[in-house]
């Protein structure tokens, strides 16, 4: 019985790729390798989709981690052919280090790169401000990966905190007036006028 609604499919075009890509590899006869976090929603949608393809799960295997691979590295060396996809907002830097330890052990690789353009664009241009400044500033939900992605990036180069909101800034207040240039950055889902409230407020307190 209709009730008169519409639905509309909004999932994103990168998350819909990466869940067909991993069943294409598993189609294909690969042992499929996805990196991302087990627990995240998109991780386990990618999991999911490829596991209607697959006679076992035994022929899927997530990984957060390079040491995650590397214990089941008999395993992976078993394999003919080995494929790689990735959630949407993993670091371009993990996937090289992931394709350097794979390439030595693997007869047949095959990588699927499903990192969001746009993600990866962030990445590069907050690396960019980040060797600039004395303090990156991120703003974001701590529960997002894309943005606690871009935090680890960041504390790389230069000192760097992660906050949901102004408010947080109180607790910097000693580290914002040691800092001569300071860079402010945020993830994908954080709203303007977030962004715009910890910047007049860093202004305040400098």
């Amino acid at each position: 019985m209709s009730c008169g609604y519409e639905l509309v499919d909004l999932t994103c075009f990168d998350v819909k790729k990466a869940q067909q890509k991993a069943q294409e590899l598993v189609l294909g006869g690969f042992f499929v390798i996805i990196l991302g976090k087990k627990e995240h929603p998109e991780v386990k949608a990618i999991r999911a989709n490829a596991l209607k393809c697959a006679k076992d799960s035994d022929s899927i295997f997530v990984a957060s981690n390079i040491s995650e691979l590397k214990k089941i590295e008999d395993r992976i060396k078993k394999q003919k052919k080995v494929g790689v996809v990735l959630q949407t907002t993993q670091t371009k830097e993990y996937l090289l280090e992931v394709v350097n330890y794979l390439s030595g052990i693997c007869g047949i690789l095959k990588i699927e790169n499903t990192i969001c353009p746009s993600t990866s664009l962030r990445q590069e241009e907050a690396k960019k401000l980040a060797l600039e400044s004395d303090l990156m500033v991120v703003v974001g939900s701590k529960k997002s990966a894309n943005t606690t992605h871009l935090a680890s990036l960041l504390k790389e180069i230069t000192k760097t905190i992660h906050i949901e909101d102004d408010s947080e800034l109180d607790n910097y207040k000693n580290l914002i007036l040691e800092s001569q240039n300071i860079g402010v950055t945020a993830g994908a889902s954080t709203p303007d006028n977030i962004i715009l409230e910890v910047i007049n407020k860093l202004e305040r307190i400098n």
